[in-house]
């Protein structure tokens, strides 16, 4: 049971969601803020990530078992370097004028759907870990289906937002 994965899901989840206009508790504040607060859930996402990945490394170490062998193990492992990654390249866009030869629309379209893809891969790795023995074990019968459908339902509506956002509103603007 690692204590960190709930914290990055939410933490990751409100951070995409200070820039819907739908649901956004921020939503009246300037683009400037949203910007630094979505940097500053994101980075908090990214520290919860990286503890449970030490938490979890050290405790398989000490039980002698083996890590990063299941679905679950290697995808959480892709998402917590795919969420570095990301966090990284979310700074260029606090100082755009790094990447000389890019639009900053150019710029912020690549950044959230590459996120997207991180989010949704984190997502991937949440349902493998409710897939596990631990899992179903301890959370049976409807609980766990709700359980699944919460990053699903998650999943939806961030993909909906950034295809609002970036995807369908750029194709119609060509």
């Amino acid at each position: 049971p690692l204590p960190s994965a709930p914290q990055f899901s939410f933490l990751m989840t409100e951070a995409l969601l200070i820039f819907s206009p739908e649901t956004s508790l921020l939503r009246s504040f300037s683009r400037k803020v949203r910007v630094r607060a979505h940097w500053a859930l994101q980075l908090l996402a990214l520290l919860c990530a990286l503890l449970g990945l030490g938490i979890i490394t050290y405790n398989k170490h000490l039980n002698g078992k083996g890590h990063f062998v299941t679905w679950h193990g290697l995808t959480g492992l892709l998402a917590v370097l795919y969420a570095g990654g990301q966090c990284a390249g979310g700074v260029l866009l606090l100082y755009p004028k790094l990447m000389k030869n890019w639009t900053l629309a150019k710029l912020k379209l690549y950044h959230a759907t590459s996120g997207l893809v991180g989010y949704l891969l984190g997502c991937a790795s949440l349902m493998l870990g409710m897939c596990s023995l631990w899992f179903t074990t301890t959370v049976t019968g409807a609980s766990w289906y709700l359980a699944m459908l919460c990053p699903i339902i998650t999943s939806l509506v961030i993909m909906n937002q950034v295809s609002n956002a970036y995807l369908y509103r750029k194709r119609s603007q060509h």
